[in-house]
């Protein structure tokens, strides 16, 4: 039941009922923290033109504001709009009519990417560590001065001074930020407790704790220009221009962006591919290392695929572009990493709720116990004696202990580091929710083709019935393949290709994803399947005396009215698959393949593998159908895969992977890991690494919050001076930092 008394919102909300009242188009307005989006309704297809620019400045504000939250719950302001909110998510909307509702149409926009160039990233943790090296020195200098020279008192003031201020001056910055917005955090908390010690005489504790403050915040801004240098390392790669050939002949040089795809391009050795493409003339090798993390050469002939931001090894190619530079596989990866920075772990989610939460309630607890020292135990108020801390010196030093800096930090700092080394290595992880949860996977069930196969089929053979007419059946898959994207698709295409064929006009194209493709050539239907679509027909008889082939080979039937064939199609084992599913089963982790292929093949393939599990001839729906068993059954199901086909098995898994980015788009739509080289093997280094990042955010946990729960009890008891809850707590913050840092010094 909604009610109509709005508890105190946060000032993004506000925002957000202001933009709703200015846009009249707009009917609704949606937040979701969760996946970091905005989304806005108006009714049927009105255009969204207008509201762009002023969405784009309001996202920026409420992205800003987001650690304030808002209760659950549903009000009407005072200006008529309803505000509803449930769990990470937040919708203004100015009708609640059911029958309104129906009635718009919602458009999604992502957060936008921070635009951070690695010159500012390490301009400013470089600016940061010279204002922590300034205070340091003068804190030094005041600390010696005071304590063997008999320097004048306000020398050694005005040096402490000078270290508060530089200690301080990025604290002041941020807090001055927040308190515009009416919010208080870390920051705020710092400065209170070094001013309270310098109202109680107390000049050397203060500048000791915004020195040690300032120290963790630049080596917690070098965490971070570390992960950007990482990550920067592939946009670098990018090309900006391309040689194109003209049909005159003439070679341009033009911009990446007005390339297109049919154009044909002139790659000069020792330079950088612009686009994805197709070799049409020439020899050469590739280095594909920024893209897939794996530094041996590849080998690129007449009708291989290059992809953009990889390096021209040795020979001069001409290549065809097959895609616009927006929608190139480096683009892809990029976009993939940038997405990954947004999306928080679940842990993370927790900790920034609960520290602008922790931050008042610790703000709050300050003030009684000041009060109950003061008043209740008797304690003098400021004044310091030789037995007894003041209540307002106790205050003060619980406040710097119970502090919740190195908490805030334990997560996003290990997340960072590992989704950066994992993008080093060519594994992507599409945020910190995919570090954790791989690190809980029981099960792991696999597709065949592509995935514990190479998926780089070979045809072996083709047949017809009647003989004599390979070459129509040949024409026939030909055609339909090529607009398939499936790995038997690309080896009967490439194929094809070589053989000279030119593909024939397909009309009433339809994919059956694990079953086959039907079209229309030349007005004639054409189906392209599998040999158990004819089990059961009025073929049934006629197919159990066509003999199979042996288990490694892989046959794609073709009908047409008066014309059946077949392709016969061979693939090899991946090397180091055997040796990865060993050691996952080694680890307690039990493998499962789940695969179309008919179960000879698959059986061959699993017993040659060594896997636990092998289930057969299965749809897609009857992948996703064993995954949803495992999962009801209490196991957590990571499934590997590649193809259209696994889609549906992806999205039903608790952690979805695809081989690589030159998988099919919709394998990588529902992937939370991408592992770029198309090697098994990687699944098996993403899988440690995500366990060392949840021991290692286990770790900064316990360091946090075991420094806060053991020097915050001696706080409470005055057993314990200033100075050592300032190097307690802050030496907590910069052990977290560093404990990350070992994510980005991982071997493979």
């Amino acid at each position: 039941m909604a009610h109509l008394v709005k508890e105190e919102e946060p000032a993004w909300v506000r925002d957000l009922r202001s933009f709703l009242r200015d846009q009249k188009e707009v009917q609704a307005i949606r937040v979701s923290q969760d996946t970091q989006t905005v989304s806005v309704a108006t009714f049927g297809d009105q255009s969204f033109e207008n509201i762009e620019i002023p969405l784009t400045e309001l996202i920026k504000t409420v992205e800003t504001g987001l650690k304030a939250s808002v209760s659950d719950g549903t009000h009407l302001s005072e200006d008529g709009l309803w505000v509803r909110t449930a769990k990470d998510e937040t919708v203004v909307e100015k009708t609640q009519c059911p029958a309104v509702r129906s009635l718009w149409t919602w458009r999604e926009y992502k957060w936008p990417s921070e635009d951070v160039s690695i010159e500012d990233s390490d301009e400013e943790w470089k600016w940061m560590a010279l204002l922590a090296g300034i205070c340091g020195v003068s804190l030094l200098v005041a600390f010696g001065l005071d304590h063997f020279t008999f320097t004048p008192a306000w020398v050694i003031k005005v040096l402490y001074l000078f270290a508060l201020i530089s200690g301080g001056w990025d604290a002041v910055v941020d807090t001055s930020r927040n308190l515009k917005r009416g919010q208080l955090d870390i920051h705020f908390l710092m400065l209170a407790v070094a001013l309270g010690a310098v109202a109680i005489g107390s000049w050397a504790e203060g500048a000791l704790l915004l020195f040690l403050f300032s120290l963790s915040g630049a080596l917690e801004h070098f965490a971070e220009h570390r992960t950007h240098q990482e990550i920067d390392s592939l946009t670098r790669s990018a090309p900006k221009t391309a040689r194109v050939v003209e049909e005159n002949g003439n070679v341009v040089v033009r911009p990446v962006e007005s390339v297109r795809p049919g154009d044909v391009l002139w790659v000069k050795p020792d330079e950088l591919f612009p686009v994805d493409g197709e070799v049409l003339s020439g020899q050469t090798a590739s280095d594909e290392s920024n893209l897939t993390g794996e530094g041996t050469p590849v080998e690129k002939i007449v009708g291989d695929e290059v992809y953009s931001g990889t390096l021209n090894l040795w020979g001069m190619v001409t290549i065809r572009v097959v895609r616009l530079a927006a929608e190139s596989a480096l683009q892809k990866i990029i976009r993939l990493i940038q997405d990954a920075q947004h999306l928080r772990a679940p842990s993370q989610r927790f900790t920034d709720k609960f520290g602008t939460r922790y931050t008042y309630l610790i703000l709050g607890i300050t003030v009684v116990y000041f009060l109950f020292s003061w008043l209740v135990l008797m304690l003098p108020a400021f004044e310091q004696s030789e037995g007894s801390f003041s209540a307002f010196y106790r205050a003060m030093t619980f406040l710097v202990v119970a502090s919740p800096c190195a908490l805030v930090l334990s997560i996003p700092s290990a997340i960072l580091a590992a989704i950066a080394w994992g993008a080093r290595k060519g594994i992507l992880f599409r945020g910190g929710a995919a570090i954790e949860k791989l690190a809980e996977v029981d099960v792991v069930a696999l597709d065949k083709t592509g995935t514990l196969t190479q998926g780089d089929l070979a045809v072996t053979g083709v047949e017809s019935f009647p003989e004599g007419r390979a070459n129509d059946v040949l024409q026939l898959a030909f055609s339909l393949e090529t607009h398939s994207n499936h790995p038997i698709a690309r080896a009967i295409v490439n194929y094809g290709k070589k053989e000279g064929l030119e593909p024939k006009e397909v009309e009433n194209f339809q994919s059956f994803s694990g079953k086959g493709l039907r079209g229309q050539v030349e007005d004639e239907s054409i189906f392209l399947g599998r040999r158990e679509l004819m089990e059961s027909g009025p073929l049934a008889e006629w197919i159990e005396r066509v003999e199979e082939p042996p288990a490694s080979v892989t046959e794609v039937w073709v009908f047409q009215k008066d014309l059946i064939g077949r392709i016969l199609l061979e693939d090899k084992i991946r090397e180091r698959s055997k040796d990865t599913l060993e050691r996952l089963k080694n680890m307690g982790i039990k493998t499962l393949m789940l695969t179309g292929d008919r179960r000879s093949a698959a059986e061959a393939v699993g017993q040659t593998l060594g896997i636990q599990e092998v289930r057969s001839g299965l749809m897609p729906e009857e992948k996703v159908q064993i995954i949803k068993e495992l999962t009801d059954a209490g196991h957590k199901v990571a499934m590997v895969g590649d193809g259209v086909n696994d889609a549906p098995s992806l999205a039903a898994s608790y952690v979805a992977v695809a081989m690589g980015a030159r998988g099919s788009d919709a394998a990588l739509e529902q992937s939370e890991v991408v592992l770029m080289n198309d090697k098994i093997e990687k699944f098996l280094t993403a899988f440690e690494l995500s366990r060392k990042a949840k021991s290692i955010i286990r770790q900064n946990l316990v360091i946090s919050l075991g420094t806060v729960l053991l020097m915050a009890s001696a706080a409470l008891f005055g057993l314990i001076p200033l100075t050592l809850g300032v190097f307690a707590h802050e030496g907590s913050t910069v052990v977290v930092c560093l404990n990350s840092l070992r994510l980005l010094m991982g071997e493979e």
